[in-house]
């Protein structure tokens, strides 16, 4: 792709297919695709009804949106459940977990990235 916009190098701009990038399994129960950029990164993530994401937190801000299926958060000590449509945002530094109550399909944005998860394949906080 080439565009000629001031101050913008080819480099910069990148497409992403999602049916082209490597399906990760992180466990029986949790699977995911990653696109990174330098500051944020976008997490495709398949979670099986049951599977849980132990307590944790991170430096990375979390914005996880829910596409089909139902997850409950126990957040800074809070439960919260987020249904399809739904989006919870989770500032930098807070503990929290998660529980797939249905077989979800959702989306996570990070930022700045999570360093531990690119090119890895390491089960690293798991699904957080």
């Amino acid at each position: 792709m080439r565009y000629s916009q001031p101050g913008m190098t080819q480099s910069a701009v990148r497409l992403h297919r999602w049916d082209e990038i490597a399906l990760e399994k992180v466990t029986e129960m949790l699977s995911r695709k990653i696109v990174s950029g330098d500051r944020e990164m976008l997490v495709q993530s398949y979670v099986k009804r049951g599977c849980l994401v132990p307590m944790h937190a991170h430096d990375s801000e979390q914005m996880t949106y829910v596409l089909h299926g139902a997850l409950k958060f126990l957040v800074g000590g809070e439960e919260v459940t987020v249904r399809e449509g739904e989006v919870l945002h989770i500032p930098p530094g807070i503990e929290h977990q998660a529980e797939a109550l249905e077989d979800t399909f959702e989306l996570d944005v990070f930022s700045p990235i999570r360093n531990g998860w690119i090119g890895t394949g390491e089960n690293n906080d798991a699904a957080d």
